[in-house]
């Protein structure tokens, strides 16, 4: 299945694609967040759909798309995990997975607007795989992590490089700041992507391709990933993996050339849709 939300920003109602359409089902009853997916809402969704598909209404293509899950309790990202991009920053290869925790309140829906931070120099665009947990999940063994992933979806992962590597302190000051994690426009499940190893990824800014890459250049693979990270805290369901970034990001360029005011970034992955955003 391939989840969506839509409507006013903080009001938004679920919806399902079928068959290329964007259907409402909010008389389901349940919006896609922790209680969902804790109850096996997947699972239901999928039958109850099975029952009621054909008298859907429909939602306009002009309607706005917010993030394709409620706000979950935690958005953790993992730096430098691509090879190419840690050889583009100038960064050994990690040894061990770095991660660090993006605010939730960053979240934003796909093509929702960027808001520059106050004073930003060097807001910079990343294009991720984000993993998003299906239960409960502490201490995993990694040939057991794939059952705990309900699906994937596309994920910018704005960065201030200033506030991330010059500000002192942890990368969280440069990942955090509001409109930070536009998310979507779809949760895609995880039996409808066959490799998620094997994923064409890419960024256009005012049209020129920055990022074309592969999630097959990624150091820790996301099961490994999904052990690591349940060693230092419990992923709850709807929290969010975002798996790293590849290389072709403003900060690798020579000279580094950043986000202003007016420019246009899109981004996709290949089976889970692509996001624009304005800057301003």
């Amino acid at each position: 299945m391939k989840l969506f939300r839509f409507g006013e920003a903080g009001k938004e109602k679920p919806g399902v694609l079928i068959n290329g359409v964007r259907c409402d089902v909010s008389i389901f009853g349940e919006d896609y967040g922790e209680s969902f997916f804790v109850s096996d809402g997947l699972a239901r969704l999928e039958a109850w759909l099975a029952k009621n598909k054909s008298d859907l209404p429909i939602v306009s293509g002009e309607t706005r798309l917010g993030p394709c899950f409620q706000r979950p309790s935690k958005i953790i990202g993992v730096g430098l995990n691509y090879t190419k991009h840690a050889f583009e920053t100038n960064m050994p290869l990690p040894s061990e997975p770095i991660f660090f925790l993006k605010a939730t309140s960053a979240l934003i829906g796909p093509n929702d607007g960027l808001i520059l931070p106050r004073g930003s120099k060097k807001t910079d665009y990343e294009v991720e795989l984000a993993v998003v947990v299906g239960k409960k999940a502490n201490y995993v063994e990694e040939k057991d992590a794939m059952d705990y992933v309900a699906g994937y979806c596309l994920h910018n992962d704005y960065s201030e490089r200033e506030y991330q590597l010059e500000r002192l302190g942890q990368w969280t000051k440069g990942k955090g700041c509001d409109t930070f994690a536009p998310m979507g426009p779809y949760l895609v499940t995880k039996d409808e992507v066959a490799d998620f190893n094997n994923l064409h990824m890419w960024t256009k800014v005012n049209g020129q391709l920055r990022q074309d890459n592969n999630t097959d250049d990624m150091i820790f693979e996301i099961p490994f990933l999904i052990h690591y990270i349940s060693q230092f805290m419990t992923l709850l369901p709807g929290d969010v993996i975002s798996t790293g970034t590849p290389s072709g990001v403003g900060h690798g360029l020579h000279p580094p050339v950043y986000l202003k005011a007016g420019d246009v970034v899109e981004l996709g992955i290949e089976g889970l849709g692509e996001q624009r955003q304005e800057v301003n």
